[in-house]
């Protein structure tokens, strides 16, 4: 069987999932693009080569793919699901889903029988699949997660005062441009109890967006703090747990669990394209009906209040 499938939005994100969808399916899928610009056609000849394609405007999108991708700006993704409802049956929208996770879902007219399923890749990396799989989360009594590093050098060759990171009005804050981290913890943890949250603006970085997001979430049996900035000097993501036999590291940018009182350090290395490539095939799997939808339009927006600080 042929998928027939298109992205609406062609920026790096897009290009990362379209290289890894035809080195996963080859022949099997066939993809457009639905692009806004009126520049050059692809961003490379290697990517051309894997496009069937090319529209410029929702008019002209013919109205039978199996599957959209809504990889374009989140400012932009509660309107192009509106408009795009009726030229797919299954849909695959970036994160963070929307704006504010408050916004009216019964307005955009979601199909019974088809599936809308947002991205969540870092829930497919090796560190947390082994903390999911691992630990027995009865017994950890609190979490410290941090996720902090210098917007600047983050998109090389780009003015970061010119990215929509730097531009609340296009979407832009560290509260949600790291949404990733509220949404393993939910995936870990599930939701807190009552959230305590403070994101503010507090360094030089010439930017109209939040830099700094700091929260404190209560489950009945454990706490969770989260920081979150955009000025780190040295990049870090990890999640400490703290258990009642041990500490535990989970680091994200070495890829590696480190009990400290055992002394015991287990690697789980592994590429970009490895756990965007296994959310691929689980989004798959969940419109081949062979596992359910776990982070649904409704989810995603709770998990977006959440990083607005809000239940």
């Amino acid at each position: 069987m042929i998928r027939k499938i298109c992205f609406v939005g062609l920026g790096s994100i897009a290009a990362r999932h379209i290289k890894n969808l035809k080195n996963i399916f080859g022949e099997k899928v066939k993809i457009d693009v639905l692009r806004s610009g009126q520049g050059n056609a692809l961003l490379n000849d290697d990517l051309q080569c894997m496009v069937e394609q090319i529209y410029f405007d929702y008019d002209s999108l013919p109205k039978d793919y199996d599957v959209i991708f809504i990889t374009n700006p989140t400012r932009l993704h509660y309107k192009t699901l509106q408009k795009v409802h009726v030229n797919a049956k299954h849909f695959f929208i970036e994160k963070p889903v929307f704006e504010t996770g408050k916004e009216n879902i019964s307005n955009l007219q979601l199909k019974k029988g088809s599936i809308y399923y947002v991205a969540c890749p870092l829930r497919y990396t090796n560190v947390i699949q082994y903390i999911k799989k691992n630990i027995d989360f009865n017994k950890v009594y609190s979490v410290r997660c941090i996720s902090s590093s210098y917007l600047p050098n983050w998109r090389p060759g780009m003015d970061y005062r010119n990215t929509y990171s730097a531009q609340k009005e296009l979407g832009g804050g560290v509260s949600i441009d790291l949404i990733h981290e509220w949404d393993y913890i939910c995936y870990l943890f599930g939701e807190p109890q009552q959230i305590k949250s403070f994101i503010d603006k507090k360094s030089k970085l010439e930017i109209n967006s939040d830099d700094i997001a700091i929260y404190i979430a209560e489950y009945a049996d454990k706490f969770v703090e989260l920081h979150l900035d955009y000025f780190g000097q040295v990049s870090i993501r990890k999640m400490d747990l703290l258990t009642d036999d041990d500490s535990i590291e989970v680091d994200l940018i070495e890829q590696k669990i480190v009990y400290r009182k055992k002394n015991l350090v287990i690697n789980l290395s592994e590429d970009r394209d490895s756990y965007q490539k296994k959310e691929l095939l689980h989004f798959f799997d969940i419109i081949d009906e062979k596992c359910i939808n776990d982070n649904s339009i409704e989810c995603a927006c709770q998990t977006l209040r959440l990083a607005r600080g809000s239940m």
